[in-house]
C-alpha cells in the first residue's frame, strides 16, 4: 500500500464496530462522573501518566517510533506495555501510521492531516478510513524493525490484554469506581489529548520554524500531553528526544528522559541542533 492508495482508501464507509467500541467508552467515562472518589481521581491520574506519559509520549513516540533515546530492552519493553494501557493500539502498527504521517505530513498519503477535515485528523481517520494498523504488509514496510522483535509482534496482536487485566484488578480492589476512572475516563480523555496532537497542533499555534507540513506548537495540548504538544518543534527535529526547546515550553517527558539519562538508564539522546 503506497501514499495513493492511502489516500484512495479514505471514504469508504464507517467502521461499525470502531464506531461502537468508541460510543461505548464515551458512554462509561460519562458514566464514571457519577462515581466519583478522590481515590479513583487519582488512580486516573496515576495510570494517565504511566499510559500516557511514560507510555505513549516517551515510549510509543520518541524511543520506538524515532529513536530519539536508548534504554535497556526490559525497560522499554515494560514502556511499551504501558503504553498499551492507553488503548491506541500496539506498538508496531502505532509506530508504522505515525512513521507515514511524518514521511507524507499534511500531504496525500498523510493517514490523519487537517487538510482532509478537523474532525478527520482527530477521530475520523479511525472509523472511516484505512486501518493501517491492520495491514501486515504496510507495519513491516515502515516499522521493520519492531516486526523483527518477537515480543513486539506478539503485543501487537494482542494489545488489549494488559487493558483487560489492569480492569480486573482494579474492580476487584475498588469496585465500579476505580473501574470506571481507572480505565474508561482516563483512556477516553487520553484519546482525546493524543488526538488533539494529530488535529489540533495542525491547525492553532505558533510556528518556530519553517517545515513543509502545517505543524504549530500549540502550549494547552502540550501541557496536557507532557510536552507533545510541541509540535512544530518536533516536526522540524523529528528524531530529537527533546520537543520543549526552551525553559517555557514544558517538556515532562523530556524531563524524564534526562532523570534517566542521570541515572545511566538512557543513552544516546539525540537533541535539535
Amino acid at each position: 500500500m503506497n501514499s495513493s492508495e492511502i489516500s484512495q482508501a479514505r471514504g469508504r464507509g464507517s467502521n461499525l464496530s470502531v464506531l461502537l467500541f468508541l460510543f461505548g467508552f464515551h458512554a462509561a467515562a460519562l458514566a464514571a462522573l457519577f462515581t466519583f472518589t478522590w481515590t479513583a481521581f487519582a488512580i486516573a491520574v496515576g495510570l494517565f501518566w504511566i499510559s500516557g506519559g511514560l507510555g505513549i509520549g516517551m515510549g510509543y513516540h520518541r524511543l520506538l517510533t524515532h529513536r530519539g533515546y536508548r534504554v535497556p530492552k526490559a525497560i522499554e519493553y515494560l514502556m511499551t506495555v504501558s503504553g498499551t494501557l492507553a488503548l491506541q493500539g500496539g506498538p508496531i502498527g502505532w509506530a508504522a501510521t505515525h512513521r507515514i504521517h511524518h514521511a507524507h505530513a499534511d500531504q496525500p498519503g498523510d493517514p490523519h492531516s487537517p487538510r482532509d477535515g478537523a474532525w478527520w485528523s482527530h477521530v475520523g481517520w479511525m472509523y472511516s478510513g484505512v486501518s493501517l494498523q491492520r495491514n501486515d504488509d504496510v507495519m513491516r514496510r515502515y516499522a521493520p524493525d519492531l516486526s523483527a522483535d518477537r515480543f513486539y509482534v506478539w503485543l501487537t496482536r494482542w494489545s488489549t490484554v494488559p487493558t483487560f487485566a489492569l480492569a480486573g484488578v482494579l474492580f476487584l480492589a475498588g469496585g465500579w469506581s476505580w473501574l470506571l476512572w481507572g480505565v474508561f475516563l482516563r483512556i477516553v480523555f487520553a484519546w482525546h489529548v493524543i488526538w488533539a496532537v494529530n488535529s489540533v497542533t495542525h491547525l492553532w499555534g505558533r510556528r518556530r520554524f519553517v517545515t513543509r507540513d502545517d505543524s504549530r506548537n500549540n502550549w494547552w495540548v502540550a501541557l496536557l500531553s507532557f510536552g507533545e504538544g510541541w509540535h512544530n518543534n518536533h516536526h522540524a527535529h523529528p528524531v530529537a528526544a527533546r520537543h520543549g526547546l526552551t525553559w517555557y515550553e514544558i517538556d515532562l517527558n523530556w524531563w524524564c528522559i534526562r532523570a534517566f539519562q542521570f541515572f545511566g538508564l538512557a543513552k544516546n539522546v539525540r537533541v535539535a541542533d
